[in-house]
């Protein structure tokens, strides 16, 4: 499903207009015309509508929807209330035409340009508000008496129908703008928004419903949106069906640099991930104090042991003996449970740094993050192929040298300012995944519930990643199939098992399955 920026939505609107002759006030009217019609549908056979509705609107085109859903409903024969944040003088162009328009059929509007008036608005509870006060264009905290109807909004009992987008929810990131309304229902035009779908932020919009008001599909296509929210039908075309004469050489070897003393169960879920996504050949490079361990816990994986100090890698050896192993590899996953020390900094250093040996996709994740953390992210612009960067929140915050409750605030805008400084893939884990290419792409996976909040799913998302680029796949979509199937598996799991408790192996012994439901043959 696409994904659209403000500044996109902007450009299909104003293309709609100017090239296409799709008249503003006829795209204003479809706008809120679908809004009560939605709350019409959903709400005409409840007792909520005999209270009425409140529509609490802004100055600009987004509360200009929303007096056009607020006449629509008056002539529905609903009771309509609408309080207007500000004067209406200062009301200009469509918003100007529709707010008259709802007056001229008997509207009741009041016109609130200080506190007392907007608490007095919501004084005789509503059995249905209308949050229209601020759209997608939103780039500046909410305050004054807009912070304040976006409080009243929430402490109301009635549910909120959000016009567009939920206002205070910056619709490019899904970051929380200050504060923001608690919608029940966002009814939002022709497209998704990254904010809709985007923590925190998809948290506030409540049910997403998108409609269509009548964009041109050209205008579409002149503006090429980037974004996507992944679901099946948006990876279904990734999937490459097996020739009938394959071999084990046509799918693909990756390496998976991994493991340790205690950790040896890392680098068995990377490697099994790996071999259950498909690879033609998987090999582990692990420390020798953990090769008996790892090679018993996996009959079809290759192993080879590496020279160990401590329980860790030792780098001195190891370096020599991946200089004869990447040659015939198709893809490095560098990482999972390998403890962050010197040899762990040398390790990477040799990796992101020794371009003529190491040209094929190298994954990096785990441990191999935070030894990143420490030598600056920078220095991957040195590699010799494509790098996939994998974190999680702290991951990032490290990688950023910033807290995780920024990462978390605005996942966006972590996930490109990480793409910004290491000129690497990113993958951003977590509830609603975000990938993001150095070229500007954005997707966010739909994939995935809260019982995947347990061990080793990183993991294994790092061998499957690995196999997929093994077999020639572009970052950008490697990152899209490996993250959605392997929340589907999940998904699959969880309706089976249940939603709690279930573990990263059962994930991966489901891969095969979720990947025939998706469409592999």
């Amino acid at each position: 499903m696409k994904l659209l920026s403000a500044a996109e939505s902007r450009q299909v609107d104003q293309l709609s207009q100017q090239k296409y002759g799709v008249p503003s006030y006829a795209l204003m009217t479809r706008a809120g015309e679908s809004v009560a019609q939605e709350i019409i549908a959903r709400w005409s056979s409840t007792a909520v509508l005999g209270a009425g509705v409140l529509v609490v609107a802004g100055r600009g085109n987004n509360g200009g929807d929303g007096m056009v859903a607020a006449r629509r409903l008056l002539e529905a024969g609903i009771k309509v209330r609408a309080v207007l944040l500000g004067s209406a003088d200062a009301v200009k162009g469509d918003a100007a035409r529709a707010l008259a328009e709802f007056m001229n059929i008997g509207g009741s509007v009041e016109q609130a340009d200080g506190e007392e008036r907007v608490r007095a608005a919501f004084a005789s509870g509503p059995g249905i508000a209308i949050d229209a006060i601020f759209g997608t264009g939103l780039n500046a905290t909410v305050s004054g008496l807009p912070a304040l109807a976006v409080e009243l909004l929430n402490r109301c009992r009635a549910p909120v129908v959000a016009v567009d987008i939920a206002s205070g929810v910056n619709s490019d990131t899904g970051a929380i703008m200050g504060a923001a309304v608690r919608a029940a229902l966002t009814v939002t035009f022709g497209f998704a928004k990254f904010g809709h779908v985007s923590h925190p932020g998809a948290a506030y919009c409540g049910e997403l419903k998108i409609v269509d008001i009548g964009f041109p599909p050209a205008a579409v296509d002149d503006v090429q949106p980037r974004g996507r929210y992944l679901e099946a039908d948006d990876v279904r075309p990734l999937l490459r069906p097996r020739p009938a004469d394959s071999h084990k050489g046509t799918f693909g070897h990756p390496l998976i640099i991994a493991g340790g003393m205690g950790k040896s169960g890392a680098a068995l879920l990377a490697s099994r991930a790996a071999l259950r996504t498909g690879a033609g050949l998987v090999t582990a490079a692990i420390p020798a104090c953990v090769a008996p361990v790892v090679a018993a816990g996996q009959a079809e994986l290759m192993t080879e042991p590496m020279p160990d100090a401590d329980g860790h890698f030792s780098a001195r050896g190891t370096i020599e003996r991946l200089r004869e192993l990447i040659p015939r590899k198709t893809a490095l996953v560098f990482g999972p449970g390998i403890a962050v020390n010197s040899d762990t900094r040398e390790l990477l250093r040799f990796l992101i740094g020794e371009g003529a040996a190491v040209q094929c996709p190298l994954l990096i994740d785990a441990d191999g993050l935070n030894a990143l953390a420490e030598l600056g992210g920078d220095k991957l612009r040195k590699a010799g192929g494509p790098v996939v960067l994998t974190p999680h929140p702290g991951e990032m915050a490290r990688l950023l040298s910033c807290g995780t409750a920024e990462v978390n605030a605005d996942r966006i805008c972590a996930a490109r300012r990480l793409c910004e400084l290491t000129g690497a893939h990113c993958l951003l884990k977590g509830n609603r995944t975000v990938i993001a290419s150095p070229d500007g792409a954005v997707y966010v996976n739909s994939s995935g519930n809260p019982g995947m909040a347990t061990p080793g799913m990183g993991d294994a998302l790092s061998g499957m990643l690995g196999t997929l680029l093994g077999q020639g796949m572009a970052p950008l979509d490697a990152m899209a199939l490996g993250v959605f199937l392997h929340g589907a598996a999940a998904d699959r799991v969880a309706r089976r098992m249940g939603p709690v408790g279930y573990l990263s192996g059962d994930v991966i012994a489901e891969l095969p399955a979720a990947a025939a439901a998706l469409g592999y043959s």
